[in-house]
């Protein structure tokens, strides 16, 4: 059955395995659990009723996201609090991989949601990024290591996600747009949010990259000095910032120079420098490294084969993410945030 949607409309994606991968078990992370994906989820529910947003379709899971959220919304039916949207699921099977991600996306964005809130990490956000079009992410941290992605408060992102989708502010006051990185090669095209790692480890794996020691070049869409991940590696040796129309590039030594950076919750580490510089937007750049893996966003998913030759592109028409400080500001200045209160009479 296809969604079109009608009303005020808003997608919702939360990666089930977001913060459950091998760097929690080498870092200083906690697991995410999927009760607090499910409170966030509430959150954002309350905010979008707050402001009008009809209806919801989200992505279904394997481990109870979906289940838990639909036990929650019959309470608060049942307590007749302030009414929440309809919350619908994406009608697809379920492989349990990122394909989920893809399809539900596809979906969402056939059906017309205006906005599509994500919870997850870099890699999440990755995979939405490159299904969703001209669609505006609303983002949240569920994962790892997160440079992409907001830590905030659901509520304010919910507010924010809601006000774009019911035209209360629009787009072009509350969306801003993000550089990516793509990787092309003969038999390949895919596309990350912050950061491009090139590893000496021969094969995928468990894919989350944490030993610096493997780590042979590195290309980055950002670098803030304040993020932690990989990014952070060129942040601590010439930081650039989100807006800035360029990105970097570092090639790692196993000696020599060196810089520290905190490239997991808690493990703040050296990482050896043989050379680093600027990436200008459309100029491609070749991968050196013949054999090992590539890591998109902190994930491996190309493996060298000594075969192959791959470029690096820094493009700065990626997706479009809703700033939730300029979007509440601009409601503000709109009016939008105003209420009439009807009080009943006293007897």
């Amino acid at each position: 059955m296809k969604h079109i949607a009608t009303t005020p409309s808003i997608g919702i994606v939360a990666n089930p395995a977001s913060g459950r991968d091998i760097r929690r078990l080498t870092s200083k992370a906690l697991v995410f659990p999927t009760v607090e994906k499910i409170n966030m989820i509430e959150r954002l529910l309350g905010a979008f009723g707050a402001v009008g947003v009809e209806h919801v379709l989200m992505m279904p899971d394997m481990v109870g996201i979906a289940a838990g959220l639909i036990r929650a919304i019959d309470g608060h039916r049942a307590q007749g609090l302030q009414p929440w949207p309809v919350v619908d699921f994406v009608p697809m099977p379920l492989t349990d991989s990122p394909r989920d991600t893809r399809e539900a996306v596809r979906q969402m964005r056939a059906a017309g949601v205006a906005v599509i809130v994500v919870l997850g990490g870099d890699g999440t956000h990755r995979i939405v990024a490159g299904e969703c079009g001209d669609i505006p992410l609303a983002t949240l941290s569920s994962g790892t290591n997160n440079a992409f992605p907001d830590l905030r408060e659901p509520t304010l992102t919910g507010l924010a996600a809601g006000l774009v989708a019911t035209g209360a502010v629009p787009v072009s006051e509350a969306a801003r747009r993000n550089k990516l990185l793509r990787v092309r090669g003969s038999k390949v095209d895919e596309i990350a949010l912050v950061d491009v790692c090139v590893t000496r480890q021969m094969h995928l794996g468990a894919r989350a990259v944490w030993d610096p020691a493997t780590i042979a070049e590195l290309f980055v869409t950002f670098a803030e000095p304040d993020a932690i991940g990989l990014s952070s590696i060129a942040a601590m040796l010439e930081p650039v910032g989100r807006d800035a129309p360029r990105g970097s590039w570092v090639r790692c030594a196993t000696s020599g120079f060196g810089i520290l950076a905190p490239i997991a919750p808690g493990l703040v580490t050296p990482v050896g420098i043989d050379e680093h510089g600027l990436l200008a937007p459309g100029q491609p750049m070749q991968i050196r490294t013949t054999r090992g893996c590539v890591a998109l966003d902190g994930e491996r998913e190309i493996e060298l084969d000594g075969h192959q030759t791959l470029c690096v592109t820094l493009e700065l028409e990626g997706p479009l993410s809703l700033d939730v400080p300029a979007t509440l500001a601009a409601a503000v200045r709109r009016g939008a945030m105003v209420r009439h209160l009807i009080r009943e009479a006293a007897p």
